[in-house]
């Protein structure tokens, strides 16, 4: 949920309920072009590549859930570290998820 949030940390929190609503969709193209930092796309070949490596690990999720805990910014506010707690296949986690702000949106650069 983005409700308790306001400013660049709603943002943020947006974007990763972006990101599990396209994962849970298995909507590769938007992952790769609107959630996804460009460096990791990049790293995978570039767009297409992306997402051709993400379609088959798609498959496999359609019980992940995130759940935003806190938000932090860096104070030049390019980038951010949000963690969150995640239940998939039954197994709960917690850890970082690291976002950097591109073209005045935010994408994620690293999940842990």
């Amino acid at each position: 949920s983005t409700s308790g949030y306001k400013g660049e940390e709603k943002a943020v929190a947006q974007t990763i309920s972006n990101l599990q609503a396209d994962a849970k969709a298995s909507d590769q193209g938007k992952l790769c072009s609107n959630d996804i930092a460009a460096p990791i796309v990049a790293s995978l070949g570039g767009k297409k590549a992306c997402e051709a490596a993400l379609k088959s690990q798609l498959t496999e999720i359609d019980s992940l859930e995130v759940n935003v805990v806190s938000i932090k910014l860096a104070p030049a506010g390019t980038s951010a570290t949000a963690i969150v707690t995640s239940t998939y296949g039954g197994k709960k986690a917690r850890g970082p998820i690291a976002l950097v702000k591109e073209d005045g949106k935010w994408k994620v650069s690293k999940l842990s």
